[in-house]
């Protein structure tokens, strides 16, 4: 973890156009203490996502939307870690599929690749990046264990979501405030609080 003297900031760019994304980690800045409010309406340029590591790709995205907007950003890289296939698909979570792959796809490929296998454990794990404008730069993670189903379950959520079990209920089957409290972004963005306040 990437860690330097970061003040926290009245309010932070997220450095995403994934709605859901956006959505899940406004409202879990929005239930810190204190809360760190989002800061809407900026766009920037599409940014390749070229490291192979989460926290050199959340590292990219917020240095860019810092530069781009003037603003504190904030950004996430998520991979999906399955044990029975060597911590797959990972860094390509978002692209397992294909480069242009829906949330749908994504899910029946590792379906697919799982068909017959008993060991199903998993892993989500989160780098989140706070850049400031001034260039200063904090990198946290946060983890989820579970497994992963052998079909979808639940509506809610969204990505691995209905596949992706953890004590017995799918993160689509979690309602919202509960999941936003214990997923590995939820996490990952409460030890940056907790970094901030250090």
């Amino acid at each position: 973890m990437k860690r330097q003297s970061v003040k926290s900031p009245h309010g932070v760019v997220v450095a995403s156009k994934n709605v859901d994304k956006i959505a899940e980690i406004e409202a879990v800045l929005a239930a810190l203490d204190p809360p760190i409010a989002v800061i809407p309406g900026h766009v920037w340029d599409d940014i390749d996502e070229t490291e192979d590591t989460l926290g050199g790709n959340a590292l990219l995205k917020a240095r860019a939307v810092a530069a781009a907007t003037g603003h504190a950003a904030v950004a996430d890289d998520t991979g999906l870690e399955v044990e029975a296939l060597g911590g797959e698909p990972g860094v390509n979570t978002a692209r397992y599929a294909g480069e242009d792959a829906t949330y749908e796809e994504n899910v029946t490929k590792l379906l697919a690749e799982l068909e017959g296998v008993t060991e199903r454990a998993a892993r989500f794990r989160t780098a989140v990046a706070l850049v400031s404008p001034t260039g200063e730069e904090l990198v946290v993670e946060g983890a989820l264990e579970g497994v992963i189903t052998t079909e979808r379950r639940g509506s809610g959520g969204f990505g691995y979501d209905p596949i992706f079990e953890v004590d017995g209920r799918t993160l689509a089957e979690i309602p919202l405030a509960e999941k936003n409290r214990i997923s590995h972004r939820a996490l990952a963005l409460a030890a940056l609080a907790e970094a901030l306040t250090d």
